[in-house]
C-alpha cells in the first residue's frame, strides 16, 4: 500500500523544464518540490504528501484547525508565486492532492482540452488586485441634544423635535445621494480598469466581507504582462482622483492568475 500521495502546486506550460530551486517553501510534513513531465512543453509541479498526513481522514480533520491551514495556504500560493515569472501557470486548488503520480497525470490528461482552455486564458499574464474602501464612515453627528435641553417646555420639546426629524430626513437623503454618487463611482473606475486589462472580475456587494462596512470594491484584473507598466499608471491616476472625494484604493500583485482559472 502506497505510503504517500502526489500533492500538485500547479501546471506549467513553458519552452524548457521549469527551474526547481533547492529551498522551495513546504507545507507541514511535505516532501520537496519536483516535476512530473506531461509531454515535452508542459509540467505538472508536485511533491510528496505523506498519507498518514493527509489522507483524506486527516484533512478533513485539520480542515477546522485555521491555523494548519493558514500554513498550508501560504506555503502552497509561495510555491506558485515563485514560478510565476513562467509564461503559463495553472494554480491548483489548496490540498490538491492524488494517490499517485500515475494518478495525477491521468487526472490532468484527462481534463486536457480544459486545461490548455485555461492555460490559452492566462498564457503572458498576471493578475493584479484592486480594493477600494472609504476613507471615513458617514457622518452621524445630527442627533438630539441631552434630556435636559429636550424638557425646558413643551413647545421648544415639539419644535426641537421637528428639528430633528427634519435634519434626519436630510441626512438620510445626503447619505442616499452619497451612496448613489459611489457606487456611479466605483463603476467607472472599474470601467476603466477594466478596459486596460484582458479580463476582469469584480465581487458582487454580497460577497464582501462586510456588506455594509469599508470595503467597497474588491476587482481582480487579467493583465498582459506588456502592459504592466500602463496599467499601474492608470491605478495611480484613479488613486488620486479617488483621494479627492474620500475614498482610498489599494493595488496588490501581481499574482498567479487564481481567479481567472475558474470557469
Amino acid at each position: 500500500m502506497a505510503t504517500a500521495g502526489t500533492y500538485v502546486y500547479c501546471v506549467i506550460r513553458a519552452g524548457r523544464p521549469p527551474r526547481i530551486r533547492r529551498r522551495f517553501p513546504r507545507l507541514p510534513g511535505m516532501g520537496p518540490v519536483r516535476l512530473l513531465p506531461l509531454d515535452p512543453h508542459l509540467w505538472l509541479v508536485v511533491a510528496d504528501a505523506p498519507l498518514d498526513q493527509y489522507g483524506e481522514r486527516r484533512i478533513n480533520k485539520k480542515l477546522s484547525d485555521l491555523e494548519w491551514v493558514s500554513r498550508a495556504a501560504i506555503a502552497h500560493e509561495a510555491v506558485v508565486e515563485a514560478l510565476v515569472r513562467h509564461q503559463a501557470l495553472l494554480p491548483m486548488k489548496l490540498l490538491t492532492i492524488f494517490n499517485s503520480d500515475a494518478r495525477a497525470v491521468e487526472q490532468v490528461l484527462k481534463s486536457r482540452r480544459r486545461v490548455d482552455a485555461l492555460l490559452r486564458r492566462v498564457a503572458g499574464h498576471l493578475e493584479w488586485g484592486v480594493r477600494i474602501t472609504s476613507k471615513a464612515p458617514l457622518s452621524n453627528e445630527m442627533r438630539p441634544a441631552g434630556n435636559r435641553a429636550w424638557a425646558k417646555t413643551t413647545a421648544e420639546a415639539r419644535g426641537a423635535g421637528a428639528r430633528y426629524l427634519s435634519l434626519k430626513k436630510a441626512q438620510r437623503e445626503a447619505e442616499t445621494e452619497r451612496a448613489r454618487h459611489g457606487s456611479r463611482t466605483l463603476k467607472d473606475v472599474y470601467d476603466r480598469l477594466s478596459r486596460q486589462s484582458t479580463l476582469a472580475k469584480r465581487r458582487s456587494s454580497s460577497e464582501l466581507p462586510l456588506r455594509d462596512g469599508p470595503l467597497l470594491l474588491d476587482a481582480a484584473f487579467l493583465v498582459p504582462r506588456s502592459r504592466m507598466r500602463q496599467f499601474r499608471s492608470a491605478v495611480i491616476r484613479e488613486r488620486m482622483r479617488l483621494g479627492r472625494v474620500g475614498y482610498q484604493l489599494v493595488l496588490t500583485g501581481p499574482w498567479p492568475p487564481y481567479t481567472f482559472v475558474k470557469d
